[in-house]
């Protein structure tokens, strides 16, 4: 019979561990004199690796979560996409790593049929050990349950010699310990503080980015290191009233134009909205927006320009998304970060591509409202409230690695409230730290661009005189820590950014 151990406080558990499993084990000792138990219970939190190193990694890993969803598998986080060089036998084709955290009621050699059944229905063959594979589906925790039989060992028995394993692992935690199955996991560390120690003598944070080991978003059928520099999306607004440039590109010739000179100033992505998101603005339907919205995507997707550049939707409605993903659209970019349309985060996750869930309070016509301006700490009350959605987002089947987080500079914000954002970006990503690590290393896309908070503070009421404080503005941004900066003047913005980046390769040089 196969038999496996509830997990005991041990010498190596974190002070936070072993609190949480002091408390859970004294009933265990009473129920079992050996310690081993069956697991009858109906839900257990898992963690389940994957890695994929031939076909098309991406869309292996993709069937493989389908496969495990339809498999009583319910996953409920994922871990960030890394790029990796190859272990152990090293003659092969680079890996695509993540890992999720998923709830089920199968028990553990339950669980490790289904997934063994997923590698082999997915072309996986006996092979070379550490060889090339289309999937490898690994079970690294079970619960709280330490297992040891002929066919499983849990934990996985070399979690803690992998970068490639605990970086994803880690992404799956927060820093703050909220359950007593996650304080066992830590217990389980051969490192005095847990995983977090343990993670942190391997190298940690320092091992990502170099050539052994790529954080990565996946778009337009490649991998996107977009920690390496700073990119600039240029605004094209195809509305009558957008507070800055409203009417000037709601042609196509004249769409096509603006969008020629952003490119030819060294715009990397394009977001185009037909939908007016100032304050107080008038919603359309859809049918309206897309009428404004696909004649001018397609001639700009025809540009020869745009062959390596990126398109983005600026949309809350779902169907919108859709048929922009479908004329070949490579990012959402969702102001209300799915709250404006149920069906939005769901067909995010069935188009497979980048999702900006951006925070904002209500919608435009009730973003300003007094309830809605009311915080007590802004940077840590965006980062929960962002941080729900990215929870939704998950739920919904949209992965981590595919989330880009905008905090909604001017979007429910007073001018004091702006200016502790972009003074405070640190202090978000450290505050959505405590909850994902996967969610806190996501890009950070920051819109000063032009805002009427820049105009009240330099008084400059028209917008298009607020182009020097943008740059002041994206400059702070990327100082800490914003990947993207959304603008609407793109020439004087891209040289922003190139000093930029330039200072802080220069400061990382040195360190």
């Amino acid at each position: 019979m196969n038999l496996f151990k509830k997990l005991l406080p041990t010498k190596h558990g974190i002070i936070g561990a072993q609190k949480y499993c002091r408390a859970t084990f004294c009933s265990i000792l009473h129920s079992a004199v050996d310690h081993s138990v069956e697991v009858h219970s109906p839900d257990q939190e898992v963690v389940i690796a994957l890695g994929s190193n031939v076909g098309d990694r991406l869309n292996n890993f993709n069937q493989a979560l389908q496969l495990m969803r339809k498999s009583g598998i319910h996953i409920t986080k994922h871990g960030c996409l890394y790029e990796t060089a190859p272990a152990y036998v090293t003659d092969q084709p680079r890996f695509l790593n993540s890992a999720v955290r998923a709830v089920t009621k199968l028990g553990p050699h339950e669980l490790l049929g289904v997934l063994k059944t997923i590698e082999r229905n997915m072309g996986r063959s006996g092979g070379i050990r550490y060889g090339p594979r289309p999937i490898d589906l690994d079970i690294l925790f079970y619960g709280k349950y330490q297992i040891g039989s002929d066919i499983l060992t849990v934990p996985h028995e070399r979690i803690w010699e992998r970068p490639f394993v605990m970086a994803p692992l880690m992404d799956l935690l927060g820093l703050v310990i909220n359950s007593d199955t996650v304080a066992c996991w830590h217990s389980l560390s051969t490192d005095s503080d847990g995983l977090f120690g343990l993670w942190d003598k391997l190298g940690g944070e320092s091992l990502i980015g170099k050539e052994g080991m790529k954080r990565v978003l996946p778009i337009r059928n490649h991998l996107w290191e977009w920690s390496k520099k700073t990119s600039v999306m240029g605004i094209l607004n195809l509305t009558p009233d957008s507070f800055s440039d409203g009417g000037k590109f709601v042609s196509v010739p004249n769409a096509v134009s603006h969008v020629r000179s952003m490119i030819s100033e060294g715009a990397d992505i394009i977001d185009i909205g037909a939908q007016s998101t100032r304050p107080m603005a008038s919603r359309i339907s859809a049918e309206e927006e897309l009428d404004r919205l696909i004649p001018v995507l397609e001639a700009v997707l025809e540009m020869p320009e745009m062959e390596e550049k990126l398109v983005s939707v600026d949309t809350f409605y779902s169907d919108v998304a859709s048929e922009a993903v479908k004329k070949g659209a490579h990012l959402v970019n969702d102001v209300s970060a799915g709250q404006l349309d149920p069906n939005m985060l769901k067909m995010v996750a069935s188009l497979d591509v980048p999702y900006i869930a951006m925070h904002m309070r209500g919608d435009p016509t009730t973003m300003q409202s007094r309830d809605n301006l009311q915080y007590s700490d802004v940077c840590s009350q965006v980062a929960s409230e962002l941080f729900s959605r990215v929870e939704d987002a998950e739920l919904s089947g949209v992965p981590a690695w595919r989330i880009i987080l905008d905090p909604g500079i001017g979007f429910s914000k007073k001018t004091e409230h702006n200016l502790d954002i972009l003074t405070g970006l640190p202090v978000i990503r450290s505050e959505i730290a405590k909850r994902s690590l996967a969610a806190s290393h996501a890009p950070l896309l920051i819109g000063p661009s032009r805002k009427r908070f820049l105009g009240e503070i330099c008084n400059r009421p028209a917008a298009g005189k607020r182009d020097p404080a943008t740059i002041a503005s994206v400059t702070a941004g990327i100082f800490g820590g914003a990947n993207i900066v959304r603008v609407h003047n793109v020439r004087d913005n891209v040289d922003a950014v190139k000093v930029c980046d330039a200072m802080l390769k220069e400061r990382s040089i040195q360190l």
